[in-house]
């Protein structure tokens, strides 16, 4: 079907950071177990992909579909214990798979469990942040999932469409991939309606679009068209362009290179500044003020370090967004702040060096990080 708008696609070969979910189904055959070839190919979509100089993240469900059938647990609905004992198992195999599909390429992997937690609390989601980032870094290809075996039902995303969406805001991916069993979205569900139409792309999620959505079937997954919606909110918001596509097939990330079947939806500016945005819209919880060397550090886009912070006020803790001030008084920006206010007024005017002597513990190098400011 026609786009809504006459937007141009993104480019999975242009991407400079891909976040890619895969659902149980595609990586979990009932009867057969671990799907190996299809898990194969895919380790060659990724290789290539990072051959280009791009980084990939992959967030994958599984653990809880392959520790089931190693622990003998029934079909259906499990019991929040029986699901946590299932991922226990489970992402051990899980982190093996990936690790043995991977490593032929040279490439290796890191298993990073988050929680819903992990997002919504400052403190942890700039632990979680700073983890992927270096993990990134050293050209490891983290494979996350939601730490179902502490997880409970009141601090779970209930399913990857959203924690991947997360995660790409998290990180500042450009494009988000959904490998899903549909091959995109549909006015209508093409199961109940032989008139659905498929959209190539969607410019904006207009309140038009999240009704066609409808809700999730029941039963089916935890998932749905409705998450895949509120992930792709998400997405777009935090700068992150967002496929849904099937991906059933082999190398399926070369076929949507190819042309094959998909909707996007479209990133509402980079990620950076939608990034930027949403720190400078958060109320301030303190401020440090900053000697004249730290201006020009900061000028020439550098971290704040302990050794140009003259005065701490506040009693913020780590993550919370404190204001930064220069030797005139005037607020020359905001960011979110490594260390507790404590903690800051203790290491103010000494260099990075002399954190642990001074704390007790080996602490971040920057007390705000550049990527975490808005000057």
């Amino acid at each position: 079907m026609a786009a809504l708008s006459p937007s141009v696609a993104p480019d999975i070969l242009t991407v400079r950071r891909l976040v890619v979910k895969i659902g149980s189904a595609l990586l979990v055959d009932r009867e057969t177990g671990l799907r190996t070839a299809w898990l194969t190919a895919l380790a060659e979509d990724v290789a290539g992909i990072k051959a280009r100089g791009a980084d990939v993240i992959l967030v994958s469900s599984g653990s809880i579909a392959l520790g089931r059938g190693v622990l003998g647990l029934p079909d259906g609905a499990l019991a929040l214990e029986q699901s946590q004992a299932a991922a226990a198992v489970g992402q051990i195999r899980l982190a093996r798979a990936y690790e043995e599909a991977l490593a032929p390429h040279g490439i290796t992997t890191g298993q990073v469990l988050v929680t819903l937690e992990d997002t919504t609390d400052r403190r942890r989601y700039l632990n979680s942040r700073a983890t992927l980032e270096t993990l990134l870094g050293l050209g490891v290809v983290p494979i996350v999932n939601e730490n179902d075996t502490v997880a409970t039902d009141e601090i779970r995303f209930g399913d990857n469409d959203r924690l991947a969406a997360q995660i790409a805001v998290t990180v500042g991916a450009d494009q988000l991939v959904l490998l899903s069993d549909v091959d995109g979205f549909y006015s209508a569900n093409p199961k109940l309606d032989p008139a659905a139409r498929r959209f190539d792309l969607v410019a904006a999620i207009t309140p038009a679009i999240e009704a066609m959505a409808g809700d999730p079937i029941s039963g089916l997954s935890r998932g749905g068209m409705k998450t895949k919606i509120m992930a792709a909110k998400t997405a777009v918001a935090g700068g992150c362009a967002l496929a849904i596509m099937e991906g059933s097939g082999l190398r399926p990330l070369t076929a949507l290179a190819d042309g094959a079947a998909r909707t996007w939806f479209l990133a509402q500016g980079d990620p950076q500044a939608a990034r930027k945005r949403w720190i400078n819209a958060m109320k301030e919880k303190g401020r440090v003020w900053v000697d004249a060397g730290a201006v020009a550090a900061l000028g020439r886009g550098k971290s704040l370090l302990p050794a140009g912070v003259v005065a701490v006020e506040g009693g913020f803790g780590r993550g919370d967004p404190v204001g930064i001030v220069g030797p005139d008084g005037t607020l020359l920006g905001r960011g979110l702040v490594r260390y507790t206010a404590l903690e800051a007024r203790a290491i103010a005017g000494h260099r990075s060096g002399e954190i642990e002597v001074i704390l007790g513990y080996a602490g971040r190098a920057a007390l705000i990080h550049r990527d975490d400011m808005v000057i």
